[in-house]
């Protein structure tokens, strides 16, 4: 169990059962330690089934979980809890639903179906009909989720983070006060809701000590990226801290957008007084002249817990600082870079390009196109976001919740003739339990919905027959509503596919929706030995990942640090510590891109422009770069060596001064 851990993940392995939090710098083996730290509880004689793994993806828990059975066994470790925080509440809140006043059949929202209902309360009140403008249904879902997860009053969540939003707060009061009870009505839950009940529950008197006394540990990684929300959920299951081991790293918070504070691990020891801290600094990722450069940035941060990460592997060339003449010029030197490292042997899909917002990437997609380089990007829209994938999945809701009305108002547009209108009225008798009144020519489509739905309502069939009775259904439709119907109907197929690993509709459902996979292929599987591709990633998409090459575009000062993101120093740590990711992806080579200028338009015959400056934070740290040009500057499409002008200007002057 222990022959592979050094040191200091020995000690985090095999220390005691009270509070202990473990600083896992970029590379330093924290699944590896958590996983083991799970196997070891097992083996000194805890019930797997008393130990609760909280993660932010299923595939975490899913990888830590699978080490562990290694050496624990599959039997022993397949009994542990584990999974996200969301879906660990689902499966929770379902168990004790009857004592929480909930509905154990409640539909689990995702994030755009949230936003729908959100859209249809603002509408009922007549919110958006005013003079004035009126803050969209995204807009008051995001000011809704802020105040919910970072446990802040409206009017503060306003003022600082919604400022022009301020003068509408007591519309938004009344829309969140309809969309509450709108939930309710409707055994509705939407994501924010799985954690304040879960929190709501842990303070109930007869479910919270039921549910303190269901785990003797809970392990959380990640625990930087957690909210107050769920601080206070893993404070409410081990009150005292016994038995809490949370993993993480201050210098990775990069998520404050989503209501994740670096205050949770920076202030976990003062939470729980007598917690042991151990540091993970040994990096078995990235070469020592990569890690020098990281720490280098880190450093500045105001505030951390001190670590400076090494690496025993030898050698390895600088990070390079590669300045451009401007945006095309950075898009040319990436592609010759990416194509070098290639010819070298390192493939496409060992190679990265990392940015700080997915519109940085543009002008670079258009030169990987012109050129024949294959990429993905990451940040896009995500497989469940896709309206034929939502089209099945509201199938599969109505099954569940026949009071889901989002789900029935989406189905009733399917039918051949029934638009907004239509569907409204027969979703209003649908909800009252009348027979609704069908559209002539609808009355087809009507027949072969009500025969899918009843076949599924019987019983008798496995989630997997139910996707493929909803799938014969829905062939038709897609042939008549969406272009490439073939393409949609694989994506069903491969929904089918992964239906055929459970046993229950409802868990089916709930985990899709909880932990959605970002694309067909997270469901079909690894690709094919000769697929290569060069990866895209914005970096908050890139966190936990790692590639042999990593080139980091637009370092310049309003991009990084971004320019919306510099109003305080925690805004400025922040941005600071979206940099060191980035840089601490790369196990080989790190490419860091300046373009010298930006043009105000990409297009047309304007030459308007604005210099660029060096990242504030690599100003104090560019002695541990190799620093080298971009290429030549590109002026009215005449190239010009970078330093000729100075060049001429002062031979001219000397032969004046000679003269």
């Amino acid at each position: 169990m222990f022959e592979d851990l050094n040191p200091s993940q020995l000690s985090a392995v095999t220390a005691g059962h009270g509070p202990l939090l473990i600083i896992a710098g970029a590379g330093t083996g924290k699944t590896k330690t958590l996983a083991t730290r799970v196997a070891h509880l097992i083996a000194e004689g805890v019930a797997p089934e008393r130990i609760l793994l909280l993660t932010f993806t299923r595939r975490a828990a899913a990888e830590m979980l699978g080490r562990a059975a290694t050496i624990a066994g599959q039997r022993a470790a397949g009994r542990v809890w584990g999974g996200t925080f969301h879906a660990c509440a689902n499966r929770l809140l379902r168990l004790h639903a009857p004592s929480l006043g909930l509905d154990p059949s409640f539909t689990v929202l995702d994030q755009p179906d949230a936003a729908e209902l959100m859209g249809l309360v603002r509408a009922d009140l007549g919110l958006g009909a005013g003079e004035r403008r009126f803050p969209r249904k995204a807009t008051l879902l995001d000011i809704y989720s802020r105040v919910v997860n970072a446990q802040q009053p409206l009017s503060q969540v306003l003022a600082e983070r919604f400022p022009w939003c301020g003068d509408d707060a007591d519309g938004i009061r009344a829309a969140f006060e309809a969309y509450t009870a709108r939930k309710r009505e409707r055994s509705l839950v939407d994501f924010d809701d799985l954690l304040l009940l879960w929190a709501a529950a842990t303070r109930t008197p007869v479910v919270g000590e039921a549910l303190a006394a269901t785990f003797d540990h809970v392990l959380v990684d990640e625990y930087q990226d957690t909210n107050a929300l769920q601080a206070d959920i893993v404070a409410g299951l081990r009150p005292g801290g016994q038995g809490v081991t949370v993993v993480g790293d201050d210098a990775q918070a990069i998520y404050s957008f989503r209501a994740a504070t670096a205050g949770n691990i920076l202030g976990f020891p003062d939470r729980f007084p007598g917690t042991t801290v151990v540091t993970l600094e040994q990096s078995y990722r990235s070469t020592t002249p990569i890690l020098d450069a990281s720490n280098a940035v880190m450093a500045q941060a105001t505030k951390r817990f001190t670590k400076d990460l090494w690496s025993a592997r030898p050698g390895g060339e600088r990070p390079v600082l590669v300045s451009c003449g401007d945006e095309s010029s950075q898009s040319d030197e990436v592609c010759a870079r990416v194509l070098a490292h290639r010819e070298a042997g390192v493939a496409l899909r060992s190679q990265a390009v990392l940015f700080r917002a997915g519109h940085h990437s543009d002008l670079l997609e258009l030169e990987l196109s012109r050129r024949n380089i294959p990429y993905v990007k990451y940040g896009g829209l995500k497989f469940l976001e896709a309206a034929h994938v939502k089209d099945l999945m509201a199938l599969l809701r109505v099954l569940e919740n026949p009071r889901d009305e989002l789900a029935w108002f989406r189905v009733l547009q399917l039918l051949e003739g029934v638009g907004p209108g239509h569907g409204r009225r027969m979703l209003g008798a649908l909800l009252a339990g009348e027979t609704p009144s069908v559209p002539s020519a609808a009355a087809a489509d009507w027949g072969r919905l009500s025969s899918a739905l009843e076949e599924c309502r019987g019983g008798g069939l496995s989630p997997a027959a139910e996707v493929e009775r909803l799938r014969a259904f829905l062939d038709p439709v897609l042939t008549r509503a969406y272009d490439n119907a073939d393409v949609r109907k694989a994506d069903l197929e491969q929904l089918a596919l992964a239906a055929s690993g459970y046993r229950s509709r409802s868990r089916f459902v709930a985990e899709l929706t909880l932990d959605p996979p970002a694309s067909t292929s997270d469901l079909a599987g690894p690709p094919g030995l000769d697929d290569d591709w060069l990866v895209l990633s914005t970096i908050h998409s890139a966190k936990g990942c790692e590639w042999d090459v990593v080139h980091v575009i637009h370092a310049a000062d309003g991009n990084i640090p971004s320019d919306m993101s510099t109003g305080d120093s925690d805004g400025i740590d922040e941005e600071r510590r979206l940099l060191y990711v980035a840089m601490t992806r790369a196990r080989d080579h790190l490419h860091v891109y300046v373009p010298l200028r930006y043009h105000h338009q990409r297009r047309g015959g304007s030459d308007a422009h604005s210099y660029a400056q060096v990242s504030r934070f690599l100003v104090p740290v560019r002695h541990l770069f190799a620093e080298e040009g971009g290429g030549a500057l590109v002026i009215d499409d005449v190239p010009v060596a970078a330093g000729a002008a100075v060049a001429t200007v002062d031979a001219g002057l000397a032969e004046l001064w000679s003269a």
